[in-house]
């Protein structure tokens, strides 16, 4: 999606107004906070369409949107300090084989949305390219790492047929200055800067050769037990803003500027972009319904990595009882 797992910690919250109305007029709702993994962004429209339609507050809901790590929001709603949290599929999994009781309650991103980009004159177009070759990335670590791993495996590659350079989220920065020629990125996010830079660049999308879990909503199995309306209530009114972001995204777009510090001097060409591919990965026939399929690829991947050591019972990492 974009890089949604930047490890930088803004914890900025909204104001009260910013999520709908003062606080007197709000005494009746249930305040949640939400940790989101990344910085405010277009990419988090349907969650700030919600909230400007009314949805949360409809269902009883406060949000308070705080932009922490995605390893925190985990740790947070695993202790049961906070009920939900937007988090990628990989994290879940590494969460349960920690001992942490969350589950996945309803899937935002169909498509895994990480992406192998290369500049074009490489001839960089399918995995087995990517033999041989150079690759920055963040780190080894999150949808980044995982999302290579799952790309390299689909053409029988390993780690050691490559050569990892871990460049922290400065992808974009090193190819332009020519220090990298690949680089791993979300096709949300990377691609779209380089090209409105001039850089012509290919990509290879790992959702074009593994379906994985991917961006979501965490729960803790207290809440899911013994609160199930607050999670179907909260699923519910998420899932009505994403259905409006996707059937129009112009509307959603207009009503993201407040939650994004310095929109108006953002490209906002470049901003439709990161919408408009971020809305193709969302679209399903069934809006928020997680495939076991693709969490059994995305424990499949983990294992291989030695991310985990044993699989684990997946049907209590993810959970459809909360999707219309």
């Amino acid at each position: 999606m974009f890089r949604k797992l930047v490890l930088i910690t803004l914890g900025l919250a909204l104001t009260l107004s910013a999520c709908g109305g003062s606080s007197s007029q709000n005494e009746s709702l249930t305040h949640i906070r939400l940790p989101m993994g990344f910085i405010p962004n277009i990419q988090y429209a349907p969650f700030y369409a919600a909230v400007e339609k009314g949805y949360f507050r409809d269902a009883g809901i406060e949000i308070e949107f705080d932009y922490k790590f995605e390893t925190q929001g985990v740790e947070l709603v695993g202790a049961g300090e906070l009920p939900f949290a937007v988090v990628s599929g990989e994290q879940v999994l590494l969460a349960r084989a920690q001992g942490l009781p969350v589950t996945y309650v309803a899937a935002w991103y169909q498509e895994y949305p990480v992406s192998v980009v290369a500049k074009s004159e490489l001839g960089v177009v399918i995995p087995q390219d990517l033999k041989g070759k150079k690759i920055g990335l963040p780190g080894l670590f999150g949808a980044n790492y995982v999302g290579l791993r799952a790309v390299l495996n689909s053409a029988k590659l390993s780690e050691s047929d490559v050569t990892l350079d871990a460049v922290g989220f400065n992808q974009v920065e090193l190819m332009v200055a020519g220090e990298q020629d690949i680089i791993v990125g979300y096709a949300a996010n990377e691609p779209i800067q380089l090209r409105a830079q001039g850089i012509a660049v290919t990509e290879i999308r790992v959702a074009e050769y593994v379906q994985l879990a991917s961006n979501g909503i965490l729960a803790n199995e207290k809440v899911i037990e013994e609160n199930p309306e607050l999670v179907r209530a909260f699923v519910s009114a998420f899932l009505k803003g994403l259905a409006d972001t996707i059937a129009d995204p112009n509307e959603a777009f207009s009503m993201s500027e407040s939650y994004i510090p310095n929109f108006a001097d953002l490209d906002a060409d470049v901003q439709k972009q990161v919408l408009e591919i971020s809305i193709e990965q969302w679209k399903a026939e069934r809006l928020g319904y997680s495939d076991p399929q693709a969490w059994e690829n995305m424990q499949n991947v983990l294992f291989d990595m030695g991310l985990i050591t044993e699989k684990m019972d997946l049907s209590k990492a993810f959970t459809n009882e909360f999707i219309p």
